[in-house]
């Protein structure tokens, strides 16, 4: 029996497996590193263990110190979670022979599904389909291919690639990518199917020589290879889903799995089923074949059953599915550069409606998997997903709808993220009508829209003024009744201006002695210079003041009456309505005076490294040139010439570390400051 359970792993995994361990009675151990120290999962475990490192990413990498960890804690089992070390079979084999409880597949098992292309060898010959790849880019002579990374996987060195000339660069840049993520840049190619779908079969064996599949999830929903929505079941045909049962637990039968594992596959527009890798592991998308498992599944518990011998109980031996269940990652991305890496203090991270954390639900509701809380600060050090929230129903439809409305309503403030993007395609005739396939995103730029439209940021601000005018009322020690700004003579009104997602917002406004709303007006200095002299004002809509409070502000806009959300952190205004969420800075009356930056000067979006110079001072460079390349969070992202123009300046040189913000290059001629990123494939996320 295992009785004190270390997880090797950190965030939201760390804490998935601590609620399984909490039902069982298993005590439990957390290892972190110093940028950890104050996060949920370790305050949740039972013994927590520091993990020494210069590098945050890393420490939890070091075999030797984990297994230390564990003889210090008296652990005796290591759950790895399902991240890296999940698939590491060194670490494995290290677990098991100091004596340790490994909870997973066996070693010689991770070893022959970690590399891609043994594991493809290795599986055709028993009877799972293949599609046809190669190791040579001179082989290749039919596009277009797809490069993928051997170790590993999460889309980290992966780039389509449509045309010959592009595959050379398409692999150098995959290798490198690749070596960063997952220290092997091994690489391979493979052939492209348009309009495929992703799909995956959860499968488990014993060491009793079962292995079954449960289920099948569908993962087509993806942003540069990776996954941010799953759904289970798949919506198939039964023949199909018979055919993907079958070529999984002949793969899983091939390596004589046990434990947890994820068998996931290409479905073509034919009915084609290609493997794709099989991954030795649970996967993040889990919760969806727990919650419409017959009877319900926890497969943590699982995993911990059959590591301790037991064969898999005969709940787990029927795939058939009750209800639909849809999972949407939740991440900390910024929609306005191009969904790169955000980072931040999150000062606010709450869902409504939330009926169980971590926990499974039988037959409805919403389940969240965090691995924040608020005041969390998001750094730089790992991967940038938030939170997982799963909707259960007894249809797609509904489950598709509660979580949707649960998004749109959840409260976020402090970090970017990719909440607007989930919730459109949600909400998307085509989602609903299951015509979906990895392209799903390039075809429909219309979802990367916010949901918050920008004819209504200048009532969002005046709701934003009006909340803060409330809360200096609050605090006032002199005449304290009167509203805010009032005159016995009506004079200029109050003004007020926020840095909006787009530019600057000013509202001004007049409260009479009632209180009530006189006047207002509102104008947008944009960064659209489709805006005639930048100035984009128009006639306001019809507002009336119901009610104003710190916190809250209620509206009646052209006869409809709104209630929105403010909270206020320092000079960051966050308001939460029906209309969608908008995030403001209220600007000073009086701003102090900044250095100026020289024209033409290309700031880093976040903290990294530059890897890699691509050009010199002096040189001539075409808009959309490769200047240099910038690693955050062990992905590349490129920094491209905004415009034609001349190198005067490459302040950081290969190896410099950066912060957001700093200076990466100035170009003579550049009239745009941000860097942009190039197209999906050569900056992956």
């Amino acid at each position: 029996m295992i009785n004190r359970l270390l997880v090797a792993n950190r965030g939201e995994i760390a804490r998935r497996v601590f609620a399984t361990c909490r039902a069982l009675g298993v005590e439990t151990v957390a290892v972190h590193s110093d940028a950890d120290s104050d996060a949920p999962f370790v305050a949740e475990a039972d013994q927590a263990v520091r993990l020494p490192g210069d590098t945050p990413a890393e420490t939890y990498l070091r075999v030797d110190l984990i297994l230390d960890a564990a003889r210090r804690s008296g652990a005796d089992a290591v759950h790895p979670g399902y991240g890296f070390l999940a698939e590491n079979a060194e670490f494995a084999a290290a677990v098991t022979d100091a004596g340790l409880t490994w909870v997973g597949p066996p070693a010689k098992v991770i070893a022959a599904m970690g590399d891609k292309l043994a594991a493809k060898s290795l599986l055709a010959e028993a009877g799972v389909p293949m599609l046809p790849s190669w190791t040579d880019t001179e082989a290749v002579t039919d596009f277009p291919v797809l490069v993928k990374a051997s170790a590993g996987g999460g889309g980290r060195g992966m780039r389509i690639v449509r045309e010959a000339g592009e595959l050379a660069e398409a692999v150098a840049s995959a290798r490198r990518e690749a070596a960063a993520a997952f220290g092997d840049g091994t690489v391979f190619i493979e052939r492209y199917v348009e309009r495929g779908r992703h799909v995956e079969v959860q499968i488990f064996g014993d060491t009793h020589g079962t292995v079954n599949a449960l289920g099948v999830r569908e993962c087509s929903i993806q942003r540069r290879h990776q996954k941010i929505i799953e759904e289970a079941p798949g919506v198939i045909p039964a023949d199909v889903r018979e055919r993907l049962h079958e070529a999984a637990v002949a793969a899983g039968r091939a390596v004589d799995y046990v434990g947890a594992g994820t068998v996931e596959f290409l479905l073509a527009p034919d009915g084609a089923i290609y493997f794709l890798e099989m991954n030795t592991r649970l996967q993040v998308e889990h919760p969806v074949t727990e919650l419409t498992a017959v009877g319900g599944l926890d497969l943590v518990r699982l995993q911990l059953l059959v590591a301790e011998g037991a064969a898999l109980p005969e709940l787990a031996q029927h795939p058939a599915a009750d209800g639909c269940a849809i999972e949407v990652r939740l991440c900390a991305e910024d929609p306005a550069q191009s969904f790169r890496p955000a980072t931040g203090v999150l000062h606010r991270f709450a869902v409504p409606g939330v009926d169980r954390e971590f926990g499974d639900l039988q037959r409805a509701g919403l389940r969240l998997d965090s691995g924040v809380v608020d005041g969390s600060v998001v750094g730089v050090h790992y991967d940038s997903m938030l939170a997982k929230l799963v909707a259960w129903a007894p249809t797609r439809a509904e489950a598709a709808r509660a979580l949707a409305g649960a998004l749109a309503r959840a409260e976020l403030h402090g970090v970017a993220t990719n909440r607007d993007l989930l919730v459109r395609v949600l909400r998307s005739p085509e989602f609903g009508a299951v015509e979906i396939d990895t392209g799903f995103l390039d075809r429909h730029p219309e979802v990367f829209a916010p949901l918050l439209p920008a004819d209504r940021l200048p009532v969002a601000a005046l709701a934003a003024a009006l909340a803060s005018a409330a809360g200096r009322r609050a605090d006032a020690k002199v005449l304290a009744g009167l509203p805010s700004g009032w005159r016995n003579v009506p004079a200029v009104p109050q003004v007020a201006r926020f840095g909006g997602p787009d530019g600057e917002i000013e509202v001004r406004y007049r409260l009479d002695r009632s209180g009530r709303l006189a006047e207002w007006s509102a104008a947008r200095d944009t960064d659209d210079p489709a805006d005639d002299d930048d100035r984009a004002a128009g006639a306001p809509p019809t507002v009336e003041l119901v009610e104003a409070t710190p916190d809250r502000v209620v509206l009646d806009v052209d006869g409809v009456r709104r209630a929105v959300r403010v909270h206020r952190v320092g000079s960051e205004v966050f308001v939460d309505g029906p209309d969608g969420a908008a995030s403001l800075v209220e600007l000073p009356r009086f701003p102090l005076p900044t250095a100026e930056l020289a024209a033409g000067s290309l700031l880093a979006p976040l903290p990294g490294a530059v890897t890699r110079v691509h050009v010199e001072v002096g040189q001539r460079v075409a808009a959309g040139d490769l200047l240099l390349t910038l690693e955050a969070m062990k992905l590349e992202h490129p920094v491209l010439a905004p415009t034609d123009g001349v190198v005067a300046e490459l302040p950081v040189p290969a190896g410099g570390q950066v912060r957001t913000g700093a200076v990466l290059a100035v170009i003579d001629g550049a009239s745009t400051p941000d860097p942009a990123p190039s197209n999906p494939e050569e900056d992956p996320r």
